[in-house]
């Protein structure tokens, strides 16, 4: 098999498919995961009780530390998600498949640490001003919810979007589009 040089091979000796855009999905996927989940973490702080007990240093470390696990989710979730209904053509191939499934792993997450942590442990409690709702008996906090769909809903609209426009860019332009039609 003769290579082009330009073209490095993969593991399997044939020429990479350079429209394979999953390292730049995941890399806007978590990005976005970690700036929108900072934001989240910080503007519904006044749903938890730290808002009216906590010292200015406990609140922004509650941000921070609570970001950062929501990164670990956002990864692990991924991660499962791409082993258990990826392709290898990812995201070209399965995108929804594994969207989905990441999504309903971190909600899952979410409402079994907010069990956990809120009843158990009790490591935190809601404010008044958080709403709830009755989850599989469980009563949990909706904004951490809505915190799992909406955050990675985007974040993975963007990885999408990104995707589609790197496979048009190096699909060229189209013939129908040539000549100024």
């Amino acid at each position: 098999m003769v290579l082009n040089a330009s073209e490095p091979p993969d593991l399997a000796g044939s020429k990479v498919n350079r429209t394979n855009a999953w390292l730049p999905a995941v890399r806007i996927y978590l990005a976005i995961i970690a700036v929108g989940n900072l934001l989240w973490e910080a503007a519904h702080l006044p749903l938890y009780t730290i808002w009216t007990t906590g010292s200015m240093r406990e609140q922004a470390f509650a941000v921070v530390h609570c970001t950062g696990g929501d990164l670990l989710i956002a990864t692990s979730s991924l991660v499962i998600a791409l082993i258990l209904v990826g392709d290898s053509q990812w995201p070209g191939r399965r995108f929804w498949h594994v969207a989905g499934l990441t999504m309903l792993l971190g909600v899952g997450y979410t409402i079994f640490s907010e069990w956990l942590n809120i009843i158990i442990r009790q490591s935190w409690a809601y404010s008044d001003l958080m709403p709830i709702v009755t989850i599989l008996g469980f009563k949990v906090g909706l904004s951490p919810v809505f915190q799992w769909i909406i955050v990675p809903s985007f974040a993975f609209w963007m990885a999408v979007r990104y995707n589609s426009t790197v496979k048009a860019l190096s699909e060229g332009p189209r013939p129908e589009r040539i000549g100024g039609r």
